[in-house]
């Protein structure tokens, strides 16, 4: 039996300064998790897992991508294989995913969550499955458990326009004493060249009671669900787009685009860009008018494999970074609703690296003083929400703007045991910070230090979105 000694109390912690930080300034804070894809059904019915696969390897593309780069067949990934012999088969893979993200992960969320104290490979792997399902049969390690375990004070889950929100209604008249919220995810009524749009507005359709024959019966339809959504404690919202769109536009033209679309004709990449960008922007001024912080995902290259999106779906494992132009479009986009005096607070996320500086300077154009940190570059997600691409992140921003207003982690995950990030993504921090009191770039003055170190934990969380 191999012990998992790398993962000690002062894990990723590298001199005194960094220690103490953590330890007195953010190991302790509860956990504001404002963006993830957990199920508020499972945690409503507080799902009480039957073995380690189904909350820890079902639907984590990042352990599925790593198991077919190992040659694994998809049947131990997501084909027709026991629970059991999806697990082994991640088992196998763990030991080669040093420097990965995973290797961390997978022995972090081990030990918090179950106290195991060793490191998972083929020989560890059955000890270790029967050890957790053991443990998963407990009460406290219900889906609710897990979440107490970890610390969360408030989670924020994402739906679709058309969910009936039944399931956050009865967390809501529950006595859960964590807040599960939601965000409004409205990006299948954005994305017009998408072959499933008609499809969509006709879901829409149905679950408004409303018929949606024109383009204006789809704003008032939108924004009906907004205020469904608000009146069920709904304040953010959230876009998953390749880019922000922009383009001079007029009513009659959005109106005519929609229509053809919904008669099945064809419309050009540039009524494309007119179309997203009018509902984008009566989106985008609607969210002000109901105080909701809005947030855009940017920058990722979707379904990149097409045999697998036939066989599998989006979200199986076949997406990655692109290179899209993101400056121009995003300063247009903001600067017309800012000139209206309707831009919401603001949430940037980019996934290319290369962009960093863009987006970290981007935000200072309309953080205007109207509210502390309203635009803010959010944290290094999907791709970049590792060791190097947490730093990359905090760099950028502490160079170009001020990463002491930075309402710092989320999971942006589907699984219950992915909480320790935040572990992870505050050890990283205080490191940093503390790496640079000892060399004297910043001063050794802890309670000084650890104020800022607090505050981007929680504090800034807390107060920016107000839950």
């Amino acid at each position: 039996m191999k012990s998992n000694k790398f993962i000690t109390e002062d894990f990723l912690l590298h001199n005194q300064q960094a220690k103490d930080l953590y330890n007195n300034y953010a190991k302790e804070q509860p956990i504001i998790d404002y963006h993830n894809h957990l199920s508020p059904k499972e945690i409503a019915e507080d799902r009480q897992f039957d073995n380690i696969t189904q909350v820890w390897i079902a639907g984590d593309h990042y352990k599925w991508r790593a198991m077919r780069t190992m040659g694994v067949d998809e049947k131990y990934i997501t084909g027709d294989a026991t629970d059991k012999e999806k697990f082994m088969a991640w088992a196998k893979t763990v030991p080669h995913t040093l420097r990965n993200p995973l290797f961390h992960w997978t022995h972090l969320e081990l030990q918090r969550y179950f106290g195991i104290d060793e490191l998972l490979n083929e020989a560890s792997a059955e000890r270790i499955y029967d050890a957790v399902n053991e443990k998963l049969k407990q009460p406290e390690y219900s889906c609710r458990g897990l979440l107490k375990k970890m610390g969360v004070e408030t989670l924020c889950t994402t739906e679709d326009p058309v969910d009936s929100l039944k399931y956050h209604q009865q967390l809501a008249k529950s006595d859960f004493e964590i807040k599960v919220s939601t965000a409004f995810r409205p990006d299948k009524a954005v994305l017009i060249d998408a072959p499933t749009f008609n499809a969509y507005i006709d879901q829409l359709t149905d679950v408004a009671e409303t018929p949606i024959e024109t383009y204006k019966d789809l704003q008032e339809v939108l924004r009906k669900r907004i205020e469904f959504f608000h009146e069920n404690g709904c304040r953010l919202c959230d876009h998953g787009l390749n880019s922000i769109s922009f383009e001079d536009y007029s009513e009659e033209e959005i109106a005519a685009i929609f229509s053809k679309k919904r008669n099945g004709e064809e419309i050009s990449p540039l009524e494309v860009e007119k179309f997203k960008t009018a509902i984008l922007v009566f989106l985008g001024e609607t969210y002000q008018e109901f105080g909701w912080v809005q947030q855009f995902h940017l920058g990722a290259l979707r379904n990149n494999n097409k045999r697998m999106l036939e066989k599998l779906g989006p979200d199986t494992g076949w997406d990655s970074i692109g290179d899209y132009t993101q400056a121009e479009k995003i300063s247009q986009f903001l600067n017309h609703l800012d000139g209206k005096d309707k831009l919401a607070k603001t949430i940037l996320y980019n996934l290319n690296p290369a962009d960093n500086a863009v987006f970290a300077s981007m935000i200072g154009n309309f953080n205007d003083g109207s509210i502390k940190g309203k635009v803010q570059f959010g944290s290094g997600w999907w791709f970049l929400d590792q060791k190097q691409g947490i730093i990359d992140q905090l760099d950028a921003l502490s160079n170009m703007g001020l990463v002491s207003v930075f309402i710092g982690m989320l999971t942006d995950s589907r699984s219950f045991l992915s909480f320790p990030r935040h572990e992870y993504f505050r050890r990283v921090l205080c490191n940093l910070f503390g790496e640079e009191m000892a060399k004297g770039e910043l001063p050794d003055d802890l309670e000084m230090v650890g104020k800022t170190i607090a505050n981007i934990s929680y504090n800034n969380a807390k107060e920016y979105f107000d839950f």
